[in-house]
């Protein structure tokens, strides 16, 4: 592993942590909301107020999916470091320009390649 590769390795573990923490954070809220709704009588589908517990619920619910999905990038991310491929695209080969690892450091391939991947 190359300096380059320790230090992009070194980011990407931090990135992991960071995620496993907001995971954790954010099963924690989940769980709190369906402990809270448990024994609960409300009938908050017509509180004009603010947001039915359901609702919320299935807001944290996509929030830890987003969570989850991230945390698989980030350790693909990781297994390429390890393998020597980090920063070269899937598609072609090339390159992957250092200015779209900074803002993507997950990213599995370089722009023209991405550009063409449909949506």
């Amino acid at each position: 592993m190359t300096t380059g590769d320790d230090a992009e390795a070194t980011r990407l573990e931090e990135e992991r942590r960071e995620v496993v923490e907001r995971l954790a954070e954010l099963r924690r809220g989940f769980d709190g909301i369906v402990e809270a709704s448990r024994d609960s009588n409300a009938d908050d589908e017509h509180d004009p107020e603010g947001a039915t517990i359901a609702f919320e619920r299935a807001q944290v619910a996509a929030l830890v999916a987003q969570a989850e999905a991230h945390l698989t990038r980030v350790e693909a991310a990781l297994d390429r470091v390890s393998s020597g491929d980090y920063g070269r695209c899937e598609v072609c080969g090339e390159a992957i320009p250092a200015a779209r690892l900074e803002a993507l450091p997950t990213a599995r391939t370089c722009v023209p390649c991405a550009a063409r991947r449909p949506a």
